[in-house]
């Protein structure tokens, strides 16, 4: 989805700022399909996206200061609709002639402003005076010329300005968090009624692009998938699927580490609902082989990812000699990348053969295979939407974020099968509790953690325990990079409680970890 297609972008220009993720994300729930580039993207480069619009972000600096963001300002030459947000608005306004100052005002957090006049078509049809959030240290004193003041602060003379002619506009504060009252309406505003672009980006189009795209890259070649049953992956294949058909092949491989009834989902629900060709590799007992008296966390990582290349590759070499056999060559690799992973990358411009590889395991360098990645424009809630409208089970579709490890990093001290055991019960109880209570929707993830080196005395049956402690850790989040723990209903947690330590042997105390990230990770190891 890029500019050689039907849907051109709208672009957002990152200037550092912690939510330009969140108004891509913004754009897209207005029903357009957006795209993040940096601030060093060239006027050549903007040209040949051919966006319909652009949106400029936040930051965390000053347009003064010595090694601040630049941008190319050419660019608001080639008259495409923008909205400056924050820094992004201070950049618009010094490169047209307005003046931006440090008057030793400064402005964090909730804030009043007050409309002037009717708004404009940015603000119009809202509330004359509203709370906006604010991050500002300089403030636009003057706006440019031919630009209608649109609002003000107590401390903000110009904190949003528009010019209806050349469709550029700006406000100071940040519409795209939630602390903005009315703040998906000025985006809404600028994409539809500023912009005149129509609410028509869905996951529908998503999928009619991407199956045309497939087809046209594969040819008639075979293309392998590694399966992991996560949401990722099997969004991707089912796509990859349904363009190219029995081309395709998924390679699971069970490392014994699943949580309980993983691999029949992926071999009984998941093949039925998509039809896809599945082998799948038994390695359980290589890999608690290989984790036999391992307790270091990164020692366990490596061993799982080392012993999941083997297993692949293995796989891989039978299936190409297959395919020279019947003289249609694998050539292609399903990756399962979201729109995240190249934004953290450095945004990614891709490569045809695979270097490396994150979201299977870690794939060896060697595999000389070109990549597939129908997700990589897409973040998580747009691909659990997509596989929604493939027809892939909600269990698969709805499943909270897993390690590529499994719980073999969910286990803290040495991996063996009754700790296992152990850990799948426990972890089945909760996701259950969690499910019956429609708190799914509330949570990004709930590891469960077995903390198998620790014993603690309980008393169960009128008798003395010594079982091993249960620790929840429920977070909520939207992209993993912060979280904090989810503050769950007592009956909840008192349920899952009550049912681990009456239905789990070993197991004699559950406690909760209500430490945020930072300063503690999301999982334990």
């Amino acid at each position: 989805m890029s500019a050689d297609t039907a849907q051109r972008p709208v672009l957002v220009v990152d200037f550092g700022a912690q939510y330009a993720q969140l108004i891509a994300r913004r754009v897209r729930e207005a029903g357009v399909f957006s795209e993040l580039v940096p601030h060093s993207i060239t006027r050549a480069e903007v040209e040949a996206k051919d966006p319909v619009a652009m949106i400029l972000s936040g930051g965390p600096s000053s347009v003064y200061a010595e090694g601040a963001p630049t941008f190319d300002t050419t660019i608001f030459d080639l008259g495409i609709p923008t909205l400056g947000i924050c820094y992004g608005f201070q950049v618009m306004a010094q490169a047209l002639g307005g003046e931006v100052a440090n008057t030793g005002l400064r402005e964090y957090g909730a804030t009043d402003a007050t409309l002037v006049g009717d708004g404009g078509v940015l603000l119009g049809g809202q509330p004359a005076a509203q709370n906006v959030w604010m991050s500002h240290g300089d403030q636009v004193r003057k706006a440019p010329e031919g630009f209608q003041v649109l609002a003000s602060t107590a401390a903000t003379p110009v904190a949003a300005f528009g010019n209806a002619e050349s469709c550029l506009y700006g406000v100071q504060w940040h519409p795209e968090v939630k602390h903005s009252d009315f703040g998906q309406r000025v985006i809404e505003n600028f994409l539809h009624k500023a912009a005149g672009l129509p609410s028509d980006w869905n996951s529908g189009n998503v999928i009619d692009e991407q199956v045309a795209r497939i087809r046209e890259q594969v040819g008639s070649a075979r293309v392998i998938s590694a399966l992991s049953g996560g949401v990722d992956s099997a969004v991707s294949t089912a796509l990859v699927h349904r363009a190219v058909g029995d081309q395709l092949t998924a390679v699971f491989v069970d490392h014994g580490l699943l949580r309980k009834g993983e691999r029949e989902q992926v071999e009984k629900d998941y093949v039925e609902s998509t039809g896809v060709r599945l082998i799948t590799v038994d390695a359980a007992d290589t890999f608690l082989g290989h984790l036999k008296g391992v307790t270091d966390p990164e020692q366990k990582r490596k061993i799982i990812g080392r012993e999941f290349i083997r297993a692949f590759e293995k796989v891989q070499r039978e299936l190409v000699d297959e395919a020279k056999a019947e003289g249609e060559p694998i050539r292609f690799l399903v990756q399962g990348t979201l729109y995240p992973d190249v934004v953290e990358s450095g945004g990614g411009a891709g490569t045809a053969n695979i270097k490396s590889h994150h979201n299977v395991g870690g794939l060896p360098e060697d595999l000389d295979f070109e990549l597939i990645e129908p997700l990589r424009t897409l973040f998580k809630d747009e691909v659990r939407a997509i596989g929604r409208e493939l027809g892939i089970p909600e269990a698969i579709v709805g499943r909270q974020p897993f390690p590529g490890p499994g719980l073999g990093i969910r286990i803290i001290g040495e991996v063996t099968r009754e700790r296992l055991e152990i850990l799948r019960e426990a972890d089945a109880i909760a996701r259950e509790e969690l499910t019956k209570a429609g708190l799914d929707g509330d949570i990004w993830q709930c590891p469960v953690v077995l903390l198998a080196d620790v014993r603690s005395v309980g008393v169960q049956g009128d008798g003395r325990t010594y079982g091993h402690p249960i620790v929840l850790r429920p977070v909520s989040s939207e992209d993993a990079m912060t979280a904090d723990w989810t503050r769950l209903p007592y009956d909840v947690l008192s349920k899952i409680s009550n049912r681990i330590t009456n239905e789990v042997s070993e197991v004699n105390r559950v406690v909760l970890d209500v430490t945020s990230k930072p300063p503690g990770t999301i999982e334990w190891e």
